[in-house]
Parts: C-alpha cells; sequence; structure tokens
C-alpha cells in the first residue's frame, strides 16, 4: 500500500520574498494557474491584507482544483483571535485554508515578540481554534522550529502540541534559517513524532542555505512527515526554498519514494516540468539555468564522444531517468571534438536518419571544425548546429532572403534635456518574388532604448508575410557576447538564447568582426530554426 504525500507550493507568497522579484496580479493569476494544472495539493496565494497585490489576488483566483491557502500570523498579544483585524483579513479572503505562522523558537519569543513565553503559546492555541471554528483548515507554520528544538525542546514541542490540540490539521516544521543539515532534521522529525504528533499531521518547510533544502525535506518524509512545502525553481528569501521542480520527479520516479508514495502530480503533469520551470523563469526575466536537475538545458547533454557512443547504445549507460517523463530531451552537443557515432546520434535526435558513412556527414563535420576554429562554439549552440546540418542533408528550406539591412544608434537630448540613445533598423527580406521592407525603434512602453539588436530583431519579425503567425510567439531570453580574439583583429561571439509561447528554448551562434553582424547572424539561425520546426516549406 502507497502512502498519500501532500505537495504545498508557495511560490505564490515565499516565492515573492525572493530578492528582485515582485509579481503583479495577473502573474500569479498565472502562476497559479500553471500550479493547479501541475498537480500540487496546495497553492498558497500570498498574505491578504499584508499588500494590495495578495489582496486583489485573492480577490481575483477563480475555483481551483488545488486547495487554496491563505497565508498570515498568530493573532497579536493583548487581544483576542476574534477581534485581531489582521488574523481577520486572512479569514476575509475566503479560502478553504489557512496557513498561520508562529514563534516555536524561545529566543524569538523573547527578543523579536517580547512576550511571554506562555502568552506565545496561548496565541498559537487561539488562532488555530479560531480558524477551526470558522470551518477552515488550520495549517501552523512553526518558525524557527528546528533552532528552538535545539536551544529548548521542551518549549518547541509544547509550541507544537498546542497547535495539534486546538485541531491544526498540519503542523509544518519549519527550517526558517536554513542551517540544519539533512541527518539532523531526521532525527528530530522522529522525536516530534514519538512524544504524539502523528506524522500524517507533519509537514517540512526547507531553506536551501547549506544547499540542502531537498536532502532536508527528504529526511524529514524518510522519518515520517507527510507534506513538502517548496517552491518552484526553488524561490525565496536568501538562498531560496526546497525546489519543487527537482523534488517532484524525484518523488515520482525514484525508490524508495516512488513506490511508497503517491503524490498528486500526473505523468502528464511530470511531463509539462521543464515547460512551466522556463515559463516561471520568463515571467521573471530571467535565464533558466542550463544544468538545472530535471529540467535544465544541459541535464541531458552527452558532450563527450565515449558518452555519446554509449547512449546511442543505451540512454541509460549515462541518463538516470528518461528526459521525456520530464518533458525535456537529450542533447548530443556538436563541437570539434565530436565524431561521426555523435554526428549521427544528434541527427536521430531531430528525427534525421542518416545511414552509416554517408559522405555527408564528413562535410558537416568538415564545416563544424572549420567554423569551430574561427570563433564557432556548436556545442552550446544546438539549433545553428541543425541549420549547418540540413543544408548539407538539403533539408533546409529557403523561407526568405535576407537582401540588405541597416541600423543606426543616435545619440540627442530629449524634450526634458536629458542625453539620450535610440536605435534603428531596417530590414529588407525577399519571399519569393516579393520584397518586404521593415522599420523598427528599439524604444520600450518606458521611453528607454533596448539597443540595436532589439530594433534588428522587431524589424525582422514585423513582416515575414506568410510566415508570420509561425514567428510571432518567440522572442528573446538570453543575449551573450565573447570576445575570441585580442587585439585590434578581435572576433566577437553572439550567442542568442529564444523562447516560444510552448516553452521551447533553442541556441544559435553568429561570429564576426562586427558585433552587430555577428548578432544578426545568430537572429536569423533563430528564426530559421523556429520556421524549419512550425512552417510548411516554401
Amino acid at each position: 500500500m502507497t502512502e498519500r504525500l501532500y505537495l504545498y507550493d508557495t511560490t505564490l507568497r515565499d516565492g515573492q520574498q525572493t530578492q528582485g522579484v515582485q509579481f503583479s496580479v495577473d502573474e500569479k493569476l498565472v502562476i497559479a494557474r500553471m500550479l493547479d494544472t501541475l498537480g500540487v495539493d496546495y497553492i498558497e496565494g500570498g498574505w491578504p491584507g499584508a499588500n494590495p497585490t495578495d489582496s486583489a489576488f485573492f480577490e481575483s483566483v477563480g475555483p481551483t482544483r488545488a486547495t487554496l491557502a491563505a497565508f498570515g500570523m498568530t493573532k497579536r498579544a493583548g487581544r483576542s483571535a476574534a477581534n485581531d483585524d489582521v488574523l481577520a483579513a486572512v479569514l476575509n479572503a475566503g479560502t478553504p485554508s489557512v496557513c498561520l505562522v508562529g514563534k516555536t523558537h524561545d529566543y524569538h519569543v523573547d527578543t523579536a515578540l517580547g512576550i511571554g513565553r506562555d502568552e506565545n503559546v496561548e496565541n498559537i492555541r487561539a488562532s488555530v481554534a479560531h480558524c477551526v471554528a470558522e470551518g477552515r483548515e488550520a495549517i501552523f507554520d512553526a518558525e524557527h522550529f528546528f533552532d528552538g528544538y535545539h536551544a529548548n525542546p521542551a518549549y518547541a514541542l509544547g509550541c507544537l502540541h498546542a497547535a495539534h490540540e486546538a485541531g491544526a490539521r498540519w503542523i509544518v516544521l519549519c527550517d526558517t534559517n536554513g542551517g540544519t543539515l539533512p541527518g539532523r532534521i531526521g532525527e528530530i522529525v522522529s522525536d516530534v513524532i514519538a512524544v504524539g504528533i502523528p506524522g500524517d499531521r507533519l509537514g517540512i518547510h526547507c531553506h536551501d542555505d547549506t544547499g540542502m533544502a531537498i536532502a532536508g525535506s527528504l529526511a524529514a518524509v524518510e522519518a515520517g512527515a507527510r507534506q513538502i512545502q517548496g517552491t518552484l525553481n526553488g524561490l525565496g528569501e536568501r538562498c531560496g526554498n526546497a525546489n519543487l521542480i527537482s523534488l517532484i520527479p524525484t518523488l515520482a520516479l525514484k525508490g524508495p519514494y516512488a513506490s511508497r508514495f503517491e503524490i498528486g502530480v500526473s505523468a502528464d503533469g511530470l511531463r509539462s516540468l521543464t515547460r512551466i520551470s522556463r515559463r516561471l523563469d520568463d515571467i521573471l526575466n530571467r535565464v533558466p539555468r542550463n544544468n538545472a536537475p530535471y529540467v535544465g538545458a544541459s541535464a541531458f547533454a552527452h558532450k563527450a564522444g565515449l558518452h555519446a557512443s554509449a547512449i546511442a547504445k543505451d540512454p541509460a549507460t549515462y541518463e538516470h531517468v528518461d528526459p521525456a517523463t520530464v518533458g525535456n530531451q537529450r542533447v548530443i552537443p556538436m563541437s570539434n571534438q565530436a565524431g561521426q557515432s555523435n554526428l549521427r546520434t544528434r541527427l536521430q535526435g531531430m528525427g534525421i536518419e542518416v545511414e552509416k558513412g554517408d559522405p555527408r556527414l564528413a562535410d558537416i563535420l568538415r564545416e563544424i571544425k572549420e567554423k569551430e576554429d574561427i570563433g564557432y562554439a556548436y556545442d552550446t549552440a544546438q539549433a545553428s548546429f541543425e541549420l549547418v546540418a540540413r543544408r548539407h542533408l538539403g533539408q533546409l528550406p529557403r523561407f526568405f532572403e535576407v537582401k540588405r539591412y541597416r541600423v543606426s544608434v543616435e545619440r540627442r537630448k530629449n524634450k526634458y534635456n536629458q542625453m539620450v540613445s535610440l536605435s534603428e533598423a531596417v530590414v529588407v527580406v525577399k519571399i519569393g518574388d516579393q520584397k518586404h521592407m521593415s522599420v523598427s525603434e528599439s524604444m520600450d512602453e518606458s521611453g528607454s532604448d533596448r539597443g540595436p539588436l532589439n530594433a534588428l530583431s522587431k524589424a525582422l519579425g514585423k513582416d515575414l508575410g506568410p510566415y508570420q503567425a509561425v514567428i510571432d510567439d518567440m522572442h528573446l531570453v538570453d543575449f551573450k557576447v565573447r570576445i575570441t580574439q585580442g587585439g585590434t583583429e578581435a572576433v566577437t561571439r553572439v550567442i542568442i538564447d529564444s523562447m516560444d509561447s510552448e516553452g521551447r528554448r533553442w541556441s544559435t551562434v553568429g561570429v564576426s568582426p562586427n558585433i552587430v553582424d555577428a548578432s544578426f547572424e545568430a537572429l536569423l539561425d533563430a528564426v530559421n530554426w523556429k520556421l524549419v520546426r512550425d512552417a510548411e516549406a516554401p
């Protein structure tokens, strides 16, 4: 018999406490829909009453399959739970579940709250009891519990018992400072269960200050806890929270968890993990981590020839799970270290079968090696490699031809007598026997210049005739520049990362002594790769 393990997401509250992260109401609604589709059990929407955005979210969010939770704190000293306006604002959000945080470390009660320890215990009891009396599922977040247990076990446990006896459905042990190691977390969870708090009422909330939030969460589960709190992509204060994007596939695919526990995430939900992770980064305007476990662009990349040869025979030789199970894909990077085994394996991943010994394979490798010798990097720019290979194999349609382009950058004073820059681009393309000219500036909504590449990208993507609808959903997510040679003959390598609405991400490369030419070459490859995948050949 499997046991049910519950996943509690706090991206919209704890994740929003990440430095530089501030979700809008619309962004929170989008993320909530993603979480609901993924299959988490709880979505913590924020702290109603603490800020206008969180309050507006609870007013706007519709029905969810997951249990929606509002977050707040236990009642303040000197007033009853029924007359605490902060607690009332949390309850007024109307969510089926309410999560209240309270102190369980005597040092924090003495120093931060400045109240009597017994009064703090009563605040916990009364607050939880009030929520239960209001017909809500009560969750108690035991803040600083592990540090508190180390300092004064009897007091920390007394706080838990007060919440348990008042009717809390979940008592969540929080490693708020993120410094407790996994082995110690497991020992303390076992101690808590031994004194009468059932494991199926316990949750774990780890921060990643030692890089062990996932390990600590799993240690708590092994000791008996049955709820895990975390965030998408490990967002959170300081070093972040336990990363649900990594935890979920570990629980679903790895022993002993996969055979011992059941979670609410289906196989379809697992396959959406890569897309969801990258969509969140897109919302945050962040570059996804290539080396992120399970979902990173390099998580299943095999560069060494020995590895690629073994992967072609059996992927299990160098892959711990099938990348497709988490919505990712295998990558066999092409570089000047590659041989024909790597090349054929990579082509097979693109759906192209080429017979062993085909002379065109040698032509592809020759071009790759010659270009890498002058600064190209195809191990990271997989989309550009694919275009090289398809051209040699006669499988690259000619969707359009760039006849000319021009970029100008002007520095001038605006009406406020401030010096500003303005970039403008003109691109002329030929599609069939028709020429199309597009002009675009790089000014954003705030009136700031986004640079010449932005102007070029907007101009190129403005009018591609019959292919326009195909590229409308693609956008640039990263732009990297590297000088590959020094001195007056410096050569610039530009790598562009693009993404579309399906969460697909691809990299392209351009090389030139002129940074604009290098950028435009990479941009053209990005557009052509998208057309190869999604457009009908002319």
